[in-house]
């Protein structure tokens, strides 16, 4: 399974430019490869990235958190969004 080029480039924008909070990502419908499914703005929370994750398929995801103890950090976290059986 390759990957899309797109993603890289999202994933540089979220890094770089803090241009996303978060990118979604997905198995196409030919499962040959990993798309950009959605990307979240900066200014979302992350209560807005789990509401736009499904509940009953898999996703992989980045978020981008920001803390502001101190002095502003950023941390990159990769997720993998599970699917839970109701």
């Amino acid at each position: 399974m390759g990957v899309a080029d797109h993603c890289k480039g999202t994933f540089l924008e979220l890094q770089r430019k803090k241009a996303h909070r978060y990118v979604i990502f997905e198995i196409d419908k030919k499962k040959t490869q990993v798309v950009v499914e959605k990307t979240g703005n900066p200014s979302e929370s992350y209560d807005d990235f789990t509401s736009a994750l499904p509940e009953n398929d898999c996703r992989y995801a980045i978020f981008d958190f920001v803390t502001s103890e101190n002095c502003q950090k950023s941390k990159i976290f990769f997720i993998a969004w599970p699917f839970r059986k109701p």
